[in-house]
């Protein structure tokens, strides 16, 4: 049960209003269940519209605006909300990391918690960083060292930015109990 009331539009402020068809906008009709109120953070943001409005423009920078291809973004994105057991998260980005062509074997040991195989280094590396990050707050130097050396500064930087970035959303979602669409099953309740 979603611990914020559920706004439509009509019952924002302005500034959320604003931002609430600046989202709408930006990502689609979809992300409005079918009396429009918005699903997944934006809930929440729209609340805090100041705030929202930062974020909203940082997710969008870090799914469509980066040298990171969007196959290694969507893997990123899963494995964080893998480690929070973030279900909105885990729902929306299991069917894009899947519509990116993210192998179903990985999605599904992702979600199971298990270690993935891999046959593209590239991915093997690009879920250690993400899960090394989220679980300790840093990164080792030899994965630190191969991240530089196979993708470079700029990605990686992009890379450990996405998955700052989505722990937030991680955050947002679980602490607000933010509710899976309908007829939607739990990964992990």
């Amino acid at each position: 049960m979603d611990r914020l009331t559920q706004r439509t539009r009509s019952a924002l402020n302005a500034a959320g209003q604003e931002l609430y068809d600046s989202l709408v906008d930006s990502r689609g009709s979809q992300i409005a269940d079918a009396e429009g109120a918005l699903l997944g953070p934006f809930n929440a943001w729209v609340q805090a519209p100041r705030v929202g409005a930062r974020l909203a423009a940082l997710g969008s920078a870090l799914r469509y605006d980066m040298a990171l291809d969007r196959k290694l973004i969507e893997l990123a994105v899963i494995t964080v909300g893998a480690h929070f057991r973030a279900e909105f998260e885990w729902y929306a980005h299991s069917t894009m990391a899947r519509h990116h062509g993210v192998p179903e074997a990985v999605i599904s040991s992702i979600g199971a918690g298990e270690e993935p195989e891999f046959s593209d280094d590239t991915q093997r590396l690009v879920h250690k960083v993400a899960s090394e990050i989220v679980e300790t707050g840093r990164l080792s130097e030899v994965t630190h060292r191969d991240a530089r050396a196979r993708i470079g500064d700029v990605q990686l930087v992009e890379l450990v930015t996405l998955c700052g970035y989505y722990t937030l959303v991680s955050f947002t979602l679980n602490a607000f109990c933010v509710s899976l669409p309908p007829g939607v099953a739990s990964q992990w309740e």
